[in-house]
């Protein structure tokens, strides 16, 4: 969501004339995209904060412009070092904003999903097709920095949808802090696997992804709209956030473990060859040893192809932020640890039985290869199978963008390699 939001930034800024300018002491202007998910992206601002000064006793005619996820407490701070504070809502006003040379922003709301992205790749579209969040999950800011859940349209889905087919995308992902919570506002009959049905009913050659869904609201409609839409990716980002039915109630996850398992076993019996990746959070506030081992067990139990294992850190505003934390850093350290290792096995296991298979990658970068001495190589790509595997294989530059068969020939925790058949 953060980069399609930067996309919309940077279709704002070339409307008006501004150019992307590698060099930061060249530029006229700097946009900080901030998250909030977690306190060291927050942190990574602050230790922008010197930078920009110094370029600013450089550059008088330098602007700096901060938007996205700003929580209440930070907004103080961070108004005396920016020229501008912007909520990411009101993007389209930027112009306004810059011709005023003004501190103050506007509260006023505007729908700027509206905005005509520019898509970084030619081959991937990020496409928003909601914004915000009615979940209030207890470790959470996104209710506070995003508001309440906003739908766009189904026909403007479906319109940028269509546009940048016939531009040659290959891959499509629809985003939404919780996707499977879709709704159009123009047509209540239209939720998420409604919408999933439309888009992939558009002529073109390209691959619908989707993240990132809840488990409270994976319907049994949405599981028989992936095994029947043919362009539907076999991935699935499902997160689980703990283990422990009673840390899941803390964090107000309205599931049980019990129900997560068999929504998982009720996915896998439909979509075998599905990719199942999931988000967790080690020491929560009042996670004891035996809770933690809850987890690791569901990790064992499932056999996750990835995770996203994150510590938890107090989010200031939330509900968890009011109770002690009382993990100690030593131990979220040892427990991200023991998690990631269970999910290292699990992860090679899963990957070796893809050696020797053909599969589908959409080739998605160049990456310079350098042997020991630092002497360049043969360059390799990087791409994604339909479920979402990182393979690297060599090949030449044309490939880019391109979806190929590949015949994987070795397998590694987080990755695959392989040859071009």
């Amino acid at each position: 969501m953060n980069k399609s939001d930067s996309e919309r930034i940077a279709s704002v800024l070339e409307k008006i004339d501004y150019r992307p300018t590698p060099k930061k002491n060249e530029a006229d202007l700097i946009v900080v995209n901030m998250c909030s998910v977690r306190q060291s992206a927050v942190d990574r601002i602050y230790g922008l904060l010197p930078k920009f000064k110094k370029l600013k006793a450089n550059n008088k005619k330098l602007k700096t412009v901060l938007t996205g996820c700003i929580l209440k407490k930070d907004k103080k701070k961070f108004a005396e070092n920016f020229d501008l504070m912007l909520s990411i809502k009101n993007m389209s006003k930027l112009p306004k904003f810059l011709k005023l040379k003004t501190k103050k922003a506007s509260n006023q709301d505007r729908n700027y999903l509206l905005i005509k992205s520019m898509h970084k790749t030619e081959f991937s579209a990020l496409i928003p097709i909601s914004n915000g969040c009615n979940n209030f999950c207890t470790y959470c800011v996104v209710p506070y920095t995003r508001a309440s859940l906003m739908c766009r349209n189904h026909k403007e889905i479906l319109e940028e949808v269509k546009n940048v087919v016939q531009n040659k995308v290959k891959e499509i992902w629809l985003l939404g802090q919780n996707v499977n919570s879709y709704k159009s506002p123009s047509d209540s009959s239209i939720n998420f696997a409604e919408l999933l049905k439309q888009v992939n009913g558009i002529p073109g050659n390209f691959w619908i992804r989707f993240t990132s869904p809840h488990p409270k609201d994976f319907s049994d409609e949405l599981i028989e709209t992936m095994v029947n839409c043919e362009k539907i990716t076999e991935y699935l980002n499902l997160p689980v956030q703990s283990g422990d039915n009673k840390i899941l109630k803390k964090m107000n996850r309205p599931y049980t473990v019990e129900q997560y398992k068999n929504l998982v076993k009720k996915i896998r019996e439909k979509i075998p060859e599905i990719c199942l990746s999931t988000d967790a959070i080690v020491g929560f506030p009042g996670e004891t040893e035996k809770q933690f081992q809850n987890t690791v067990k569901l990790f064992k139990e499932i056999k996750f192809d990835m995770a996203y294992i994150s510590q938890y850190s107090p989010r200031p505003g939330t509900a968890a932020a009011k109770t002690k934390d009382n993990v100690s850093h030593l131990e979220k350290e040892k427990r991200w640890r023991n998690l990631s290792e269970v999910l290292k096995k699990t992860a090679l296991k899963k990957n070796k039985k893809y050696i020797g298979k053909i599969v589908e990658v959409l080739v998605e970068k160049l990456t310079p290869a350098k042997d020991l001495t630092g002497k360049a190589k043969n360059s390799y790509l990087l791409g994604k199978t339909r479920n979402y595997k990182s393979v690297k294989l060599l090949g030449s530059k044309k490939l880019l963008g391109e979806i190929v068969r590949v015949k994987i020939t070795d397998a590694l925790p987080w990755s695959l390699k392989g040859k071009i058949v």
